[in-house]
């Protein structure tokens, strides 16, 4: 096979070597051939298992990316001995046919000119939500979620690792990563929760930067998913997005990553995340750590490609250490709340912006419970059906809950409802001293002709996450209950009528960490 690579490289592609596969670039197509490598989660050593590799690979990554995977090509070699791909001649392998993205739109470049900016990973963020809530979820890709299947692939990391971690970790390192996880693993309830609440499905497997491509026209295309071993990519969505989140903190940018999960969180109403998310980041670094020793000790690579490969297996290996601390946050609960039209939801947003945190929102929970997408409008009036004492109740304890969560990670949350009655806030209050951490109630005000403004232009527009309209502003009202009962250090009144400039400079001087 080395003669493959070296025809090819012959006849003018350029070569990227990975652990698996030789990658030839041409200048509007690549061209992938499966390298005969056994690594045990993994058999590339005879031409049907590549050329079946070949297949699934495009097979799966057209879900992400329908236009790139153009098809199984062969590789052949003629009577002169040399090989080309798709030429005349014997077929000696195969290859996968692409077409070439440009680097300049990758994640991890434009990462590193300093372009992919928040809003970008907003919309990844959501992507990736829209993939997952269309992928597979079934009583076989549920059994990958079980703590079974998961302590098989982390117990086979460390025995694939035996060897080789003393020339990255000391054996007290390595021992700590391994008890963590496993430690973690214990406690089979917290991902039995997972399965219940159908999080396992068929995702990416390898969602990283060097994947996700911006192209020109808005569109984002995601390849080079995990074609060889469903094990690896059925699980937990929250393992898909930690492997991106990971190589957000890999590269030094553990702001976009929180941003990253805190909208993806937001998207798929996925607040549970947060209570396997440290391990699995932690287990996606050990996984990437694992592959660059690989090709470190691999000869055939060039001492340039080890000698990379060693540098990045021992910063991989040390963050899958450092998730075993606390986030690098300030965790604190913040309440928005206030009339209707306030602008709640405006300020709820900055603020998670801010302080790099998940928003909890009752409208967007109350769709959630009951079934329905964000901005479709739930039947009943005011204070019945959809918006009865009851079902208000059951909106608040899936709030509590998700903000638990959250707080248990270590990691701030930005709880965004109107707060009217002192029970709720009292409530947050509570929760706030029992996970030990500050509590701030933000009241939103605004004069009540912008009020009625906002909200006659909100029923022009058609489509809210709130149902609220100006038939309910005297009711809701004469059923806010003052905020008098907090302490001001605790209590914040924001008037929305202000420049939004002028509030934002005030609220990042309130909680300037």
């Amino acid at each position: 096979m080395s003669q493959v690579k070296t025809d090819l490289q012959a006849s003018g592609f350029e070569l990227i070597e990975t652990h698996i596969s030789w990658v030839f670039l041409a200048e509007s197509e690549v061209f992938k051939v499966k390298r005969p490598v056994n690594f045990g989660f993994l058999d590339f050593t005879t031409i049907d298992a590549r050329r079946q590799a070949c297949e699934s690979e495009v097979r799966l990554n057209r879900r992400l990316a329908p236009d790139v995977y153009l098809g199984v090509v062969p590789v052949t070699v003629d009577e002169d001995g040399m090989h080309a791909v798709d030429g005349e001649g014997r077929i000696v392998d195969w290859a996968v046919h692409m077409r070439r993205l440009s680097d300049e739109d990758r994640g991890d470049t434009l990462l590193t000119k300093g372009s992919l900016s928040p809003e970008r990973i907003d919309d990844l963020a959501d992507h990736v939500a829209e993939f997952h809530a269309h992928a597979k979820c079934d009583a076989e890709t549920a059994k990958h979620g079980e703590v079974s299947t998961i302590r098989q692939n982390v117990v086979e990391n460390f025995a694939q690792t035996r060897d080789a971690i003393g020339e990255y970790l000391t054996p007290e390192q390595a021992r700590e990563i391994e008890a963590w996880q496993l430690g973690i693993l214990a406690d089979a309830p917290r991902f039995n929760a997972r399965i219940k609440s159908k999080r396992v499905r068929d995702g990416h497997g390898d969602l990283r930067l060097e994947h996700v491509y911006f192209e020109p026209d808005g569109s984002i295309a995601i390849i080079d998913c995990i074609e060889f071993n469903d094990r690896f990519r059925f699980g937990d969505v929250c393992a898909d997005i930690a492997f991106l989140s990971m190589d957000l903190a890999w590269h030094g940018r553990v702001d976009l990553a929180e941003r990253f999960l805190a909208r993806y969180a937001r998207a798929t109403h996925d607040y549970g995340l947060y209570s396997v998310v440290d391990f699995y980041e932690s287990y996606r670094a050990f996984v990437r750590g694992k592959i660059a020793s690989f090709l470190a000790a691999d000869p055939e690579t060039s001492a340039a490609t080890r000698d990379r490969a060693k540098r990045e297996a021992r910063r991989y290996f040390m963050l899958s250490l450092a998730y075993e601390r606390p986030p690098l946050l300030s965790p604190r609960l913040v309440a928005v709340g206030g009339m209707i039209a306030s602008g709640k939801s405006r300020t709820a947003g900055f603020l998670g912006e801010l302080l790099a945190a998940p928003v909890v929102s009752s409208d967007r929970t109350r769709k959630h419970l009951m079934g329905v997408a964000p901005e479709a409008s739930l039947p009943g009036g005011a204070w019945s059906g959809a918006y009865s004492p009851s079902a208000s109740d059951a909106v608040y304890r899936e709030l509590w809950l998700a903000a638990s969560t959250v707080l248990a990670s270590g990691r701030p949350v930005v709880i965004d409802a109107s707060f009217r009655s002192a029970a709720t806030r009292a409530a947050a209050r509570a929760l706030a001293a029992r996970q030990g951490v500050p509590f701030t109630m933000v009241e939103c005000v605004a004069p009540r002709d912008l009020l009625l403004e906002r909200l006659a232009k909100r029923e022009a527009r058609g489509t809210h996450e709130s149902d609220a309209r100006t038939d309910l502003l005297d009711e809701f009202e004469a059923r806010f209950e003052p905020i008098d009962e907090l302490p001001q250090s605790e209590h914040v009144r924001l008037d929305t009528s202000a420049p939004a400039e002028e509030n934002r400079r005030r609220l990042e001087a309130l909680f300037e960490t």
